[in-house]
C-alpha cells in the first residue's frame, strides 16, 4: 500500500524539473501556473522544441490541447505569443502582457515547433527535407514522448488543434493517434486550414470577387476562360488564358498592399513583396493561417515568371524575433545552442517540403466513421 501511494505521489509531479520555466523575462508578474520548455527527442537525431503551459485552474482534470501552426515551416510560437497563449508579445519586443482570452484558462496547452528546422527545433544532421507522412509520424512520436515525460496528463482528454497547413498536419496526425488506445483522443479542430487545394483555389476567387477586389473586366474574363457548362474550375485549369487571369487575380490579392487576413485592417510592413525571402513553388499558407495557399500547378506557372516569397504578407514578426532570440529568453526556455536562430518561418523547411496530399477527405471520413471524435473545422472572413 505504501509503495502504491509513493508511486501515485511521484506521478502527480512527474514533469521534468529541468524543463520548468521558473522565470520568464518581460512579465511584470510571473505566472501562478506552471510552464515548461524543452525538447522532445524523436528518432535518433530530431529534437522538437515544445512550450507547455498548464491550465490556470484544475490542470489535473482540464483537457490537453496540442497546437500546431502551419507553413509548412512556420513556428507554433506565433500561436502562443500572438494568438491564444497566456501572454502576448508587445511591439517593443521585450515586454509580455497577459492575454485575457488565453486558451490555457481552460486547457493545458502544448505548443510544438514542427518539423525539425522550424523555430528552435533541429536535427543533428541538419537535414530538413521532409514530407507529410514523415511529419505526421514524428508529431505522433513527439506526443508520445511528451506523455512519457508528463504521465500525469496521460488520461486527460486530448484535442489536436492547429491552423493553416495544420489542415494537413492535424488529420494526418489524428490517423496515428486514433490507433493508439493509450491516448485519450477526444477531438480535433482546424482553423482556416488547407484541407483541399481544389476547394482552396476555387474559393479564393469567389472570396476576392465578392469582397470587391476584382473589377468587372477581370471577373468576366475569369468566367469566360475558367468556366464551362455552368461550372468553374480555377484549380489546375489547362486553359492558359485562365492561368494568366488567375495570375492577375493573385497579384491583386497578394501584392497590392491589402491585408488578406482582415481586409478592413492596415497591412503591417507595407506592400508585400518588398522584404520577403524568395521561396520555391508549392504554395505557402501563413503562420496565422488565413492566407490561402495556391495550387502547385498554378504556382509553378507563376514561379517561372517571377520570384515568389516565403514571409506571409502583412505580417510583422520583428517583436517576436527580438524576444525569442534574446539571450535571457533563450536561457529561460532552455534552448539548445544547436538550435537555429528563431524566425517566424523557415524557408529551408518550406523549400524542401514534399506535399503528398491534395485533400484530407479520406482522413476526415475515417475519423468521422468511428463516431467517437468531435471535429471542428472553422474559417474566418476578417479575423
Amino acid at each position: 500500500m505504501l509503495c502504491a501511494l509513493l508511486l501515485a505521489a511521484s506521478l502527480v509531479k512527474a514533469a521534468p524539473s529541468a524543463d520548468e520555466v521558473t522565470y520568464l523575462p518581460g512579465l511584470a508578474k510571473q505566472p501562478s501556473f506552471r510552464q515548461y520548455s524543452g525538447y522532445l527527442h524523436v528518432g535518433q537525431n530530431k529534437h522538437l522544441h515544445y512550450w507547455f503551459v498548464e491550465a490556470q485552474s484544475n490542470p489535473e482534470s482540464s483537457p490537453l490541447v496540442l497546437w500546431l501552426n502551419g507553413g509548412p515551416g512556420c513556428s507554433s510560437m506565433t500561436g502562443l505569443l500572438t494568438e491564444h497563449g497566456p501572454f502576448t508579445i508587445q511591439p517593443d519586443g521585450t515586454t509580455l502582457q497577459y492575454n485575457d482570452y488565453s486558451w490555457n484558462k481552460i486547457a493545458n496547452m502544448l505548443y510544438l515547433e514542427s518539423p525539425a528546422g522550424v523555430g528552435f527545433s533541429y536535427s543533428d544532421d541538419k537535414n530538413y527535407a521532409t514530407n507529410d507522412t514523415e511529419v505526421a509520424h514524428n508529431n505522433y512520436l513527439a506526443l508520445k514522448e511528451f506523455l512519457r515525460l508528463f504521465p500525469e496528463y496521460g488520461q486527460n482528454s486530448l484535442f489536436l488543434t492547429g491552423e493553416s497547413y495544420a489542415g494537413i498536419y492535424i488529420p494526418t496526425l489524428a490517423e496515428w493517434v486514433m490507433q493508439d488506445a493509450s491516448i485519450n483522443l477526444k477531438g480535433l479542430a482546424v482553423g482556416n486550414g488547407l484541407s483541399s487545394y481544389e476547394i482552396n483555389d476555387n474559393s479564393l476567387v469567389y472570396f476576392s470577387y465578392y469582397h470587391g477586389l476584382l473589377g468587372t473586366r477581370l471577373w468576366t474574363d475569369l468566367q469566360n476562360f475558367c468556366c464551362s457548362q455552368g461550372k468553374c474550375n480555377f484549380h489546375k485549369n489547362p486553359n492558359l488564358n485562365c492561368t494568366l487571369r488567375m495570375e492577375e487575380m493573385i497579384q491583386i490579392v497578394e501584392e497590392s498592399g491589402l491585408n488578406i487576413y482582415n481586409l478592413y485592417a492596415p497591412c503591417a510592413g507595407g506592400v508585400p513583396g518588398v522584404y520577403r525571402e524568395p521561396r520555391a513553388p508549392g504554395g505557402l499558407s501563413s503562420p496565422g493561417g488565413k492566407f490561402p495557399p495556391l495550387s502547385q500547378s498554378l504556382l509553378q506557372t507563376l514561379a517561372a515568371k517571377k520570384g515568389l516569397h516565403l514571409e506571409p504578407p502583412c505580417t510583422n514578426s520583428t517583436a517576436s524575433s527580438l524576444y525569442l532570440n534574446a539571450p535571457q529568453v533563450l536561457k529561460a526556455l532552455h534552448i539548445s545552442p544547436e538550435a537555429p536562430k528563431w524566425s517566424i518561418c523557415s524557408s529551408e523547411v518550406n523549400h524542401n517540403y514534399n506535399r503528398l496530399y491534395m485533400t484530407m477527405n479520406d482522413q476526415y471520413l475515417k475519423l468521422l466513421g468511428t463516431k467517437k471524435y468531435r471535429i471542428l473545422v472553422y474559417n474566418g472572413d476578417i479575423d
